[in-house]
C-alpha cells in the first residue's frame, strides 16, 4: 500500500487504538488534535502518522459538545431589493462559505427581516432583533458583517452581546477595528491613472449613495487623482442615464468615464451610445468597479476595479476564529489591495 494511504478497517478507528500506535496516552493524542502546540514536534509527527495509517476520523460532533464550539459562522447577509440583487456580495458569501469550509467550519446565513417563526410568533424585524435572534439560539462561535457604515449600530450591539465578531468593511472611530477591506479611494486613483495613462485629459464620474463610506472614499479618490494629475474632472449630478447624457452634451464633454460600480457603468455604456458614440477605443472609455462576471460579457468588455473577494474571506474568517479561541486581536483592520482588470472599454484612448 502506498506510504500515506489510510489502511482499510472493517469498524470505526477509535482514539484508544490511536494512541497505542502511536505510544502515546489517549489525551496526547487529543491535544494533537486540538491544540497541536501543547505537543513535542516530534510526537505530533507520531501521532499523525498513526491517525493517517489508521485512517482515524474524529467525531466533530462529539468535540463540540465537549468544547462548546458549535463549528459555525454566522454571516448576516445584506438585505437586497430582490428585482435588483447585488451579485458582488452573493460573489463574497461564495468565497465566505469556501474560506470557512478549509477552516473545517459551516456558514449560517440570516437576514433581518419579519416572519413566522416555528412557533408562529412573528419575529422582529431588524438586524438588532436578527442578532439577538442567533445569540439567544447559541447556534453560532462568532459573526460576519458586511456593509458595515461608520456609526453601524450592529457593531455595538454585537459587542454588548459578548458575540466574536469580524466586518468586511471599516467599523468607525471608537469601535473595535476587526475589519477587512480594500483602500476604496486609492483604486480608485489607480483607475485615473490608467485613463490618463491613455491621453484621457476630461475625465467624468459617476457614482452613488454618498453617505455609504464606500461610495464616498472611491469620489473622493477619483478627485484627489485627477486634482493631482491637472486633469479636468466632473461628477454626474445624479447616478443616472439623465445626468451622463447631459455631460456628454457639455461644453468640457469628458472622453472617459470612470463608475463607483459596474452597474453604473452600464448607465454610462446606455448614455454614450444614446448619444450617438461608442464604447471604448474609437468613441469614450469607460471603467466600472467590482468586476462583477457581467463585466467579461458586455460588449465591449468592461475595465473594473477586481476585488480581492476570496483574500478578504479568508481574513475574515482567520481573525474570527482567532477571537473565537480568544487570542489577542490584531492591533487593527487589514487593508488588501484591489486589481485593475483592464479589457476593451479602455484598452486604448484618443
Amino acid at each position: 500500500m502506498p506510504e500515506g494511504t489510510p489502511r482499510p478497517r472493517r469498524g470505526a478507528t477509535t482514539i484508544e487504538e490511536v494512541a497505542r500506535a502511536a505510544g502515546v496516552s489517549r489525551q496526547t493524542v487529543s491535544n494533537a488534535l486540538n491544540a497541536p502546540q501543547r505537543v513535542r514536534p516530534d510526537t505530533l509527527a507520531r501521532v499523525t502518522a498513526a491517525i493517517r495509517e489508521l485512517g482515524y476520523q474524529p467525531d466533530q460532533s462529539a468535540r463540540s459538545l465537549r468544547s462548546g464550539a458549535r463549528r459555525t459562522l454566522g454571516y448576516l447577509a445584506p438585505v437586497d431589493d430582490p428585482f435588483d440583487p447585488n451579485p458582488l456580495m452573493a460573489g463574497f458569501l461564495e468565497a465566505l462559505v469556501d474560506a470557512a469550509g478549509a477552516q473545517g467550519q459551516r456558514v449560517l446565513l440570516f437576514r433581518p427581516g419579519q416572519g413566522a417563526a416555528e412557533s408562529g410568533v412573528p419575529r422582529a424585524a431588524g438586524p438588532l432583533a436578527a442578532i439577538d435572534e442567533l445569540v439567544a439560539a447559541r447556534q453560532v462561535d462568532g459573526l460576519v458583517l458586511a456593509d458595515v457604515l461608520g456609526d453601524d449600530p450592529r457593531i455595538g450591539h454585537v459587542v454588548r452581546a459578548g458575540l466574536p465578531f469580524v466586518a468586511f468593511g471599516r467599523t468607525g472611530p471608537g469601535q473595535p477595528q476587526h475589519w477587512v477591506d480594500i483602500a476604496n479611494d486609492t483604486a480608485m486613483a489607480v483607475v485615473v491613472r490608467h485613463l490618463a495613462g491613455l491621453g484621457h485629459r476630461r475625465i467624468g464620474y459617476v457614482g452613488r449613495a454618498e453617505d455609504l463610506p464606500w461610495m464616498a472614499a472611491r469620489r473622493a479618490g477619483f478627485l484627489a487623482e485627477a486634482a493631482r494629475l491637472g486633469l479636468s474632472a466632473v461628477t454626474a449630478a445624479r447616478p443616472d442615464v439623465a445626468a451622463v447624457r447631459e455631460l456628454l452634451r457639455g461644453p468640457e464633454r469628458p472622453t472617459a468615464f470612470a463608475a463607483g460600480s459596474d452597474l453604473l457603468a452600464l448607465d454610462v455604456y446606455e448614455a454614450v451610445r444614446a448619444e450617438g458614440s461608442a464604447v471604448g477605443p474609437a468613441g469614450v472609455a469607460v471603467t466600472g468597479f467590482h468586476d462583477t462576471p457581467l463585466c467579461r460579457h458586455l460588449h465591449p468588455a468592461l475595465t473594473s476595479v477586481r476585488l480581492p473577494l476570496r483574500a478578504i474571506a479568508a481574513a475574515l474568517v482567520e481573525r474570527l476564529l482567532g477571537k473565537v479561541r480568544g487570542e489577542a486581536p490584531p492591533a487593527g483592520g487589514l487593508e488588501l489591495a484591489a486589481e485593475l482588470v483592464v479589457r476593451a472599454s479602455s484598452r486604448t484612448g484618443p
